[in-house]
């Protein structure tokens, strides 16, 4: 994909220098030209693959600013690319390693062969950026590795996305999936269905077998009819509950956010009364953006509407300001409240208890679900967590498509709502202690 030969004027020597015929006021020659514009589209191409969302109509706007911009600069050349190509806070990192891999960068370049190429390896955590760097090098050469397994895949049976396969893709850590396998689990999520169990409402509907007389129907049946009076009878409706998401997007929690706001613009086209917040430093309410069935172009408008992505994390903050404003318009009705967090709070844990409590004694159930409970022996040590623990009904992991999986079967099974002054688990007081 890189094998289209690089300018002259854009490697890493340039600096400031411009080329003579610049400066005589000479043009550059039709085939450099050409070479430019190719290099271009099959950088776009290894966006795309990357997984930033490049169309052709990005490709014509990054032409037309580099032939206004110019080539002489590789640093105006890199800001001209990046204004873009990138429109949100989580594709900086991919861009800026496919700028210096793919303009020739010596270091990076190496590093990126070294992912691609078969060699042995020690079983262990992969370090902080490897898998994002492992989803470029996949982009930027898609066939290295493939021509060894020829003559393997010439005698297997095939078996793609066997029982085997997908248990596999169930199991592993989104943070360490390849591009292929967040593409799959992408798909997976968005077949995801959350029948959540029905519960009664506050409004009664005709029922010829229900346990309540309704008088104010049967009068009215005996005024039409006359005669003997048939008595009507009514029982409540039933509906699924409120659902309101809650999800931390600062940057302890950036590797997982996109894959949980998949999952919450899946939930939110599947049902009705689905409320969803992203919180970093302020709480920003995006569920009319999630309406949209396209989701990239849902993610585009949330994108967008955030001006927090990947900083600090207020979560008592955050909760002070729903509990203040959206408190009694959402969770009037018995609502389930999902809070996707790490716990990890900068203001150490200032008023969250508080805010937790209220926040516990409004909704039918409270669920945080933390994606370091990954980890065995992960302990809540951290102050917002112990403030947070006491006012939770449960405490789940979610962190793979299996967690995903067993967070609605929990919601799908029937719950007996809580009485108004709930009063903190004892095992979860235990549990922060």
């Amino acid at each position: 994909m890189t094998g289209a030969p690089i300018t002259p004027a854009l490697s890493p020597r340039a600096g400031r220098e411009r080329d003579p015929r610049q400066r005589e006021g000479e043009g550059h020659p039709r085939a450099e030209h050409g070479r430019l514009l190719a290099n271009l589209m099959h950088f776009a191409r290894t966006l795309r693959a990357a997984g930033l969302p490049v169309g052709p109509g990005k490709v014509i706007d990054a032409v037309a600013a580099v032939r206004t911009v110019g080539i002489t600069d590789r640093r105006d050349f890199y800001w001209t690319l990046h204004a873009v190509f990138v429109n949100r806070p989580d594709q900086r990192l991919i861009f800026d390693q496919a700028f210096h891999v793919f303009w020739r960068n010596p270091d990076l370049l190496k590093k990126m062969m070294g992912l691609v190429l078969p060699e042995m390896r020690i079983d262990g955590a992969e370090d902080e950026g490897t898998a994002m760097v492992r989803r470029l090098a996949e982009a930027l050469h898609p066939d290295i590795g493939k021509e060894g397994d020829a003559e393997e895949s010439e005698t297997e049976i095939d078996a793609a996305m066997s029982f085997s396969d997908r248990e596999q893709l169930r199991g592993m850590d989104f943070e360490k999936m390849s591009l292929e396998e967040l593409a799959r689990a992408k798909g997976a999520i968005a077949r995801l269905r959350l029948p959540v169990q029905d519960v009664p409402t506050r409004r009664f509907a005709p029922d010829r077998h229900g346990a309540r007389a309704d008088l104010r129907a049967t009068l009215r049946a005996a005024l039409r009819s006359g005669g003997l009076i048939e008595l009507k009878r009514r029982s409540r409706r039933r509906r699924p509950p409120p659902l309101v998401v809650l999800c931390d997007i600062s940057g302890s929690m950036s590797r997982y956010s996109r894959i949980f706001l998949h999952f919450m613009h899946s939930v939110t086209n599947d049902r009705d009364r689905v409320h969803t917040f992203v919180f970093g430093t302020r709480l920003t309410n995006i569920t009319r953006y999630l309406r949209h069935r396209d989701v990239d172009l849902a993610l585009d408008r949330v994108a967008e509407a955030v001006t927090d992505w990947s900083g600090g994390t207020r979560i008592g903050h955050a909760l002070a300001e729903f509990n203040r404003l959206w408190s009694r318009r959402l969770l009037g009705q018995g609502a389930i409240v999902l809070l996707i967090t790490d716990g990890l709070d900068r203001d150490a844990g200032a008023g969250l208890a508080h805010e937790m409590d209220r926040l516990h004694r409004s909704c039918r159930r409270l669920i945080w679900l933390n994606p370091l409970l990954r980890y065995e022996g992960f302990e809540p040590k951290s102050l917002g967590m112990k403030a947070m623990m006491p006012y939770v009904d449960e405490f789940r992991p979610v962190h793979n498509l299996e967690s995903l999986e067993t967070l609605i079967e929990v919601l799908s099974a029937p719950t007996v709502r809580r009485g108004t002054a709930a009063m903190p688990s004892r095992a979860n007081q235990e549990r922060a202690a």
